[in-house]
């Protein structure tokens, strides 16, 4: 079977994507940056160290196709020019230092899939009532975000001058019961607030963690995929439909809308409240004509899986 390499292997993303290609009988080597103690049955691993561009290139030598998903998580910290900095420079070095192995190293990789985000686009338009959704066409925002994914993807570009099929796949919000943004929204309800952010008509563009994973697989799979492809839902949810689906799951009848205001966001997030309340809408029109099959395509079939019902 094939050996697929993986950056980011030990997050969220990477270890579903990592069990479901074991799953499939795939060989998986993992880059880390220590190899761990307890190791995981089927997993190789192999060293390697952005900072200062070194990496084990046997690993690369090995591999039928590489999935890179390597990066700073970009709502785990405040964000300061120096986070920033670090959002940045942990996907373009990363990035760099795949293709110049990949460059300088004899190998048979077939096909290279990045993981991109929704934050290529900015908000949707207001009114938005014509608006079908961003599609893969339209250019990157000028904002944080925007300018990040787009320096992002430019990192990759130059792996199909090496004839290597690219793939780059625009996550987003992932939804997962091992952590990320469904914790967060769920965390408010232990105390029976369901936690509406702003007015909650901002339109969050989701994905299950199961389904992201099979279209990592999907896009190895499938030679005819290229370019961008946006990985969410075929149904968007506003932020109150989202909080108040959740809340019923989780507690039936029993609980207390609240909605938080903006400022109260910013205080407590900073510039990251402008991200929290922006509506994005994300057409996924070009994925599922590539044939994909969501298997949890709306939140009411994603949460029955997530979540246990009161």
């Amino acid at each position: 079977m094939a050996t697929v390499l993986i950056s980011g292997g030990t997050g969220m993303v990477g270890k579903f994507v990592t069990q479901l290609l074991l799953q499939q009988g795939y060989h998986v080597i993992v880059l880390t940056r220590k190899i761990p103690a307890v190791t995981t049955p089927g997993i190789k691993y192999a060293l390697w160290n952005v900072a200062t561009q070194t990496i084990d290139a046997t690993a690369v030598q090995q591999a039928d196709y590489i999935i890179h998903l390597a990066g700073e998580g970009v709502a785990d910290k405040r964000w300061t020019e120096k986070r920033k900095k670090e959002i940045i420079e942990s996907r373009t070095q990363s990035s760099a230092l795949l293709i110049k192995t990949l460059q300088q190293t004899p190998h048979h990789v077939k096909a290279f899939i990045s993981a991109a985000a929704q934050g290529w686009y900015g908000a949707d338009p207001q009114p938005p009532t014509t608006f079908g959704g961003f599609t893969e066409a339209m250019p990157a925002a000028t904002d944080f975000l925007g300018n990040t994914c787009k320096q992002w993807e430019d990192s990759v570009a130059a792996v199909t001058t090496l004839g290597i099929r690219l793939v780059k796949l625009r996550i987003g919000i992932v939804l997962s019961n091992t952590g990320g943004a469904l914790a967060a929204f769920t965390k408010p309800l232990g105390t029976g607030v369901a936690a509406i952010l702003s007015s909650g008509q901002q339109i969050i563009s989701w994905i299950t963690i199961d389904d992201v994973s099979r279209m990592f697989l999907y896009a190895i799979e499938n030679t005819a995929m290229n370019g961008a492809y946006n990985a969410a839902a075929p149904h968007p949810v506003s932020n109150k439909v989202l909080t108040q689906t959740l809340a019923q799951q989780l507690r039936g009848r029993f609980y207390m809308p609240i909605h938080v205001p903006a400022w109260v966001l910013k205080l407590v997030v900073g510039e990251m409240s402008i991200e929290v309340l922006k509506s994005v809408t994300m057409s996924v029109k070009k994925i599922q004509d590539a044939g994909f099959k969501f298997a949890y395509p709306t939140i009411e079939a994603a949460l029955n899986k997530l979540v246990p019902r009161a």
